[in-house]
């Protein structure tokens, strides 16, 4: 039976509507899930760390006369972690419309 407001028959029940939807279930923020920004924070926190750790490999490489081809390797793999790191970071900001 739908709920009633000053004797009137409303006719979309209480649960269907946005505003009682949105109490339990979790909101959105800039654009993305709670849940999603998590997982989004916990991948940026991963790849920042790998990051950080092909810079300390690649200076230690670059010091010594080692193989070429596995250090182009290394700091093709390090930009393309610049560049995910990059894209998570624009997922994680909102979009601010001028």
């Amino acid at each position: 039976m739908a709920r009633t407001s000053l004797g009137a028959t409303l006719l979309t029940p209480l649960s269907t509507r946005p505003a009682a939807r949105r109490r339990g279930a979790s909101r959105p923020i800039r654009g993305i899930m709670l849940a999603e920004r998590d997982s989004l924070l916990r991948r940026l926190h991963e790849l920042r760390s790998e990051h950080r750790d092909l810079d300390t490999v690649i200076a230690r490489l670059e010091d010594s006369r080692h193989d070429q081809l596995q250090l182009q390797r290394l700091k093709k793999r390090k930009l393309k972690l610049k560049d995910e790191i990059a894209w998570l970071e624009s997922r994680l900001v909102p979009d601010i419309i001028a």
